[in-house]
């Protein structure tokens, strides 16, 4: 006989390698080629998803690879292809070097650069996949990319990409759990047999997986919308568009504004550079951009006419609702506004580590919250920042920004399509008793800029408004009890008297031009007793500083349409219009709106609501509801939700407030969950005890039997008949139990199948006899 031992050594390395691998024990491999298609789609979709999301092109390149490994590893999967996991490992770490260089360019948001790193790796896995695990792998990475590109997402085009993947992922997870049993796939049938059941399977199988798929969406749907919603971000990684760099020296002086342009003596266009130098600035007759805002620029013209054709211009993913505040101004030109400090600016440069950019802080000493709001331009918009009302930091691509004398924030260049950006806002609360009860003394600086009216209707307006408020008691505007003796009061009142008693024309060709030397203000008033939106709030703006009350007029974006499913507000351009800001002496400017159909008060931070889905979906199934029977519902589950709301809120705020505030949300929490268990219990005990009440008397002795052996260890099997179970039971209880047992399986048998009445009473004293002993 041959010594092996001695002869291994002298055969070449080759064959000595395949000896070895001959003689060691079998690597397990997944053999199934249907989980193998359904993971490689769920792979493909998740690439897709991020793609559409982030508007890329990486499944270009990375789909064709991905099936050509899945091909290569399905082929190679009993092989150890040693030298392809070696290509594979270096490929792998260089990816993951590109991945630390990409993230020096994506300083605040990495989602897109975690997003390309994964699909990187996925694509050098799918060339070495044998075994069922190796699979498992490639699913959580499919799960990972439809993740990120979640919170990528700012449309609709997500919701059917995530519907397709759980299509796929429903079955993949059925194959993928059989096969972690060790079941073998479903064996078709042959000849006549399959050719007469086939039918009836296939629709048995897709029944079942329709209403699988259908529980599964509408579970999630339900959870979805009753959700809760919370302010508060817990990262401080905020999504930045790449850096973008500055030609030349940028002062911030001057606003690109699309919409004007240089069109020499023509009288067609609104058309003005950042110097207002252009026709159509100083009060010429003119027609509207249909595009682009006429507000937005240093100095606007209000004699113009014409409508926008609307078109989304910006997504916004926000904490709370609000005015989307752009511009303000502070002179009054008769018929239009200017902003008389445009010259004097502030520039703001950022950290080069970094896209964060502080703002000078505004001392206001009312009660503030943090709101974060992040943009994305969908359409050109001026170099004006949109931002909620006193930014504080703001997160923007280019090096520096500019901040003028009304608080409004200006970019070095054009907020072009696909530039999105970070604000970071302390807004006030509005308190109707505190500003009712601010002071009247105006620091001199605010008296300068913010009561300037033209001489030539200075008395006329001021008269004309103090009517108005002498007549309050006998208008009583809403049947308001409140006295108009603040400037809170006394503008909330003008506001809503304007809504009331002026109107919008409903064809603007109505309104006719102004005349050179007439004025904006006294013509809506008294001549065309209405005018255009943004005139509303001119007047509003006029009549405060004519009694007194230092005011401004703002323009800026509406909240936009809310999307519930994508947790965006959609905006477009004719969402902007102009209202009225009123100072406030330590709390700062707040906005009234004049204008018919607007919500007096602007959209803040009091209107945020936890459950947001929730309550879109009820306003929704409200309009088809009786008034009166929406009301009692809405005062009902408005208290409900509104308790929830006030507890959750309370209990996340614990774990802001230091580590005394942790440890009371870590005891509450532990508490919550401790009686929650205690209630589960009991919930399953009455459950329990109520399904047996509906059970004949022998059967739900029987039932209690098996439940209660099974908690000491003798589980009754699915195959096992009830005699075969007692017999079982003399191998595990004692022989007294055991007996007890074999007699109550006995008496089941003869009063199921043979209809033999039990001795109830008999049974019932011998079973407790048993419980009572194995008590002891």
């Amino acid at each position: 006989m041959f010594n092996r031992s001695r002869i291994g050594w002298r055969l070449p390395a080759s064959l000595l390698w395949r000896q070895i691998m001959q003689e060691s024990p079998l690597m397990e491999v997944e053999g199934s080629i249907t989980l193998r298609v359904l993971v490689l789609a769920l792979v493909i979709v998740g690439i897709v998803a991020t793609d559409i999301a982030a508007e890329t092109k990486l499944s270009l390149w990375s789909m064709p690879l991905s099936v050509v490994g899945a091909i290569w590893s399905y082929y190679r999967r009993h092989n150890r292809n040693v030298s392809v996991k070696f290509f594979i490992a270096i490929g792998m770490l260089a990816a993951l070097g590109a991945f630390f260089g990409q993230l020096f360019g994506e300083l605040n948001d990495t989602r897109l650069a975690l997003a390309e790193l994964l699909i990187q790796l996925q694509v050098f896995h799918s060339f070495d996949m044998p075994r069922r695990k190796d699979l498992g792998y490639s699913i959580v990475i499919g799960l990972i990319l439809l993740g990120v590109a979640a919170t990528l997402s700012q449309t609709l085009a997500f919701g059917p990409v995530l519907l397709l993947f759980l299509v796929l992922a429903l079955p993949t997870l059925v194959l993928d759990y059989r096969s972690r049993l060790g079941l073998q796939s479903l064996k078709a049938f042959s000849g006549s047999a399959w050719e007469r059941d086939k039918n009836k399977k296939f629709s048995s199988f897709f029944t079942f997986y329709f209403l699988l798929f259908i529980l599964v969406v509408g579970l999630g749907l339900g959870i979805f919308a009753v959700l809760p919603r919370f302010p508060g971000y817990q990262l401080r990684m905020f999504p930045v568009s790449s850096p973008i760099n500055i030609k030349g020296d940028f002062t911030g002086r001057s606003i690109i504004n699309p919409g004007y342009i240089r069109q020499g003596h023509g009288k067609n266009q609104g058309s003005g550079d950042s110097s207002g130098g252009e026709q159509n600035q100083t009060g010429e007759p003119g027609i509207l951009n249909d595009s682009f805002y006429y507000g937005f620029n240093s100095r606007i013209n209000q004699n113009l006419r014409g409508v926008m054709k609307p078109k989304v211009v910006m997504r916004v993913r926000s904490q709370g609702a609000g005015f989307w505040r752009v511009l303000a101004f502070d002179r009054y030109t008769t018929q239009g506004w200017e902003i008389s400090r445009n010259q004097q600016v502030q520039t703001l440069k950022r950290s080069p580590w970094s896209y964060q950019i502080f703002l000078p802080p505004t001392p206001i000493i009312g009660k503030t919250q943090e709101i974060v709001q992040t943009y994305t331009v969908v359409s050109d918009l001026p170099n004006l920042i949109p931002a909620l009302a006193y930014p504080k930091e703001i997160y923007f691509p280019t090096p520096m920004i500019a901040a003028d004398t009304e608080g409004s924030l200006r970019s070095p260049v054009e907020l072009s399509e696909g530039l999105t950006y970070t604000v970071v806002s302390q807004v006030p609360y509005r308190d109707r008793t505190l500003l009712g009860q601010a002071s009247t003394k105006y620091p001199e600086g605010i008296k300068k800029y913010y009561l300037q009216i033209p001489p030539e209707i200075a008395d006329k307006v001021r008269q004309h408004t103090e009517e108005i408020l002498a007549n309050y008691n006998t208008e009583r505007v809403g049947k308001s009890q409140k006295t108009l003796d603040s400037p809170y009061e006394k503008a909330l009142y003008l506001a809503q008297y304007l809504k009331q008693h002026y109107s919008i024309p409903q064809n603007p060709s109505d309104l006719p031009y102004l005349g050179a030397k007439e004025d904006l203000v006294e013509a809506f008033l008294y001549k065309y007793k209405g005018g255009y939106p943004d005139h509303f709030s001119t007047v509003l703006t006029v009549m405060l500083r004519s009694i007194g009350i230092p005011a401004r007029l703002v323009a800026g974006f509406s909240p936009g349409e809310f999307n519930p499913f994508t947790g965006m507000y959609i905006v477009r351009n004719t969402d902007a219009y102009a209202m009225t800001e009123v100072y406030f002496p330590k709390y700062g400017w707040f906005a009234f709106d004049p204008i018919p159909s607007h919500p007096l008060i602007p959209p803040s931070i009091e209107d945020v609501e936890t459950f947001s889905v929730l309550h879109q979906f009820w306003k929704w199934v409200a309009g088809w509801l009786p008034s009166p029977v929406t009301g009692l519902l809405n005062k009902v589950f408005g208290a409900i939700f509104s308790w929830i709301a006030r507890v959750l809120s309370w209990f996340f705020s614990l774990f802001s407030q230091g580590w005394l505030g942790i440890l009371t949300g870590v005891i509450l929490a532990t508490a919550i969950a401790f009686l929650g268990w205690i209630g589960w219990e009991q919930w399953r005990e009455w459950r329990y005890r109520f399904a047996l009440s509906k059970l004949p008397p022998m059967e739900s002795l029987y039932q209690q039997m098996l439940t209660w052996a099974s908690q000491k260890g003798l589980s009754k099997h699915p195959a096992q008949t009830p005699l075969e179970y007692a017999q079982v039971s003399y191998q595990h209880q004692s022989s007294a139990t055991a007996e007890v047992i074999d007699e109550i399986c006995q008496a089941y048998v003869s009063w199921r199948y043979g209809g033999h009445a039990p001795n109830l009473n008999r049974l019932r004293q011998r079973w407790q006899e048993v419980r009572k002993a194995t008590r002891n």
